[in-house]
């Protein structure tokens, strides 16, 4: 919309100060001569924007400019800043208002806090694009108007048609009752119920959605903490393959990576750890534990360990012969 854009051109020099038409266009996405249709329009408006000419020149407010919200302090101020810093707002197509939001916060922030805040928030960090060992952590990310959908459906309480992709099968529509959006571990699901029985979807696999004008059968209010751990249990109680492991401390982390989830965890004698891990199936479990080499080592079930010592004795007899 027209008036968000005039509103976010504003921020954008309260906050930078004197910026290009072409700066201006590549923040706002959109052509220069849309941004200085918006500058016209901002003058006409009483905004007190100028432009400065020369090789240095672009378009600044007046000194002064501003509204200040003086309730929020510096560590509510940082907070903000950091919380939006994380990738959470992309599985839900929510990093452009984020972006907007960010610059509303500080642009009202008091004088004495703008910097020390914005430098604050520098300092801090939340899930980087990779980890230490650099592995890459892929965000799923879905079509902007696939998840617009998604979520105007979500919170205007609307029944859902979703062309969704279930693993192994071909994708079909599907009409459901939306109740929520969950994100773990930067992958996106909507908790939703088709025909009265619960269902999770991951957002990943919605290929296409249409927000319906009849309301979702759901309750007016929801505790989604609640229902997740739920689902999660009856996920867990399925057929999914127990493992009892032994790690090395040091690679826990990659282990945890892989697994679906941790049932129990002790420290073993050797300082190493023992887990008890659940993974998809055996072949999830097998492709997991032969990753971490020497560093793991799978106590039970004794199909899993006869797996990965034949595979350990061909790879032994591929290489064990010098030529």
């Amino acid at each position: 919309m027209r008036a968000d854009r005039l509103v976010a051109l504003v921020l954008l020099l309260r906050r930078r100060g004197r910026l290009t038409a072409a700066e201006l266009a590549r923040e706002l996405e959109v052509s220069t001569r849309t941004v200085l249709r918006d500058i016209e329009a901002l003058s006409a408006a009483g905004v007190p924007v100028y432009a400065e000419r020369g090789r240095h020149g672009g378009f600044a407010l007046l000194p002064g400019f501003r509204a200040e919200l003086a309730g929020l302090n510096h560590d509510e101020a940082v907070a903000l800043l950091v919380a939006g810093s994380g990738r959470g707002e992309q599985v839900y197509g929510l990093g452009s208002a984020l972006a907007s939001a960010m610059r509303k916060v500080v642009d009202a922030l008091p004088e004495g806090h703008r910097a020390t805040a914005d430098h604050a928030a520098r300092r801090l960090l939340i899930d980087p694009e990779t980890d230490l060992l650099s592995r890459r952590l892929v965000t799923e990310e879905l079509p902007g108007a696939t998840m617009a959908e998604v979520r105007r459906a979500v919170l205007a309480g609307h029944r859902l048609r979703i062309h969704y992709a279930a693993e192994g099968r071909a994708p079909r529509w599907r009409t459901v009752d939306p109740i929520g959006l969950v994100t773990v571990r930067d992958r996106g699901y909507l908790l939703a119920t088709r025909s009265g029985a619960d269902r999770t979807y991951r957002l990943s696999r919605v290929l296409a959605a249409e927000e319906l004008p009849e309301p979702a059968q759901r309750p007016d209010r929801v505790d989604l903490d609640r229902i997740w751990r739920e689902r999660c249990a009856r996920f867990l109680s399925g057929d999914q393959l127990s493992v009892l492991v032994r790690v090395d401390p040091q690679r826990r982390e990659e282990l945890l990576g892989t697994a679906l989830a941790v049932r129990a965890e002790e420290p073993d004698a050797d300082g190493w750890l023992r887990l008890e891990v659940t993974f998809q199936d055996a072949r999830h479990a097998e492709w997991a534990l032969w990753q971490l080499g020497t560093d793991a080592e799978a106590l039970a079930p004794p199909s899993l360990r006869a797996r990965l010592r034949e595979r350990a004795t061909a790879i032994a007899a591929r290489y064990g012969a010098p030529h």
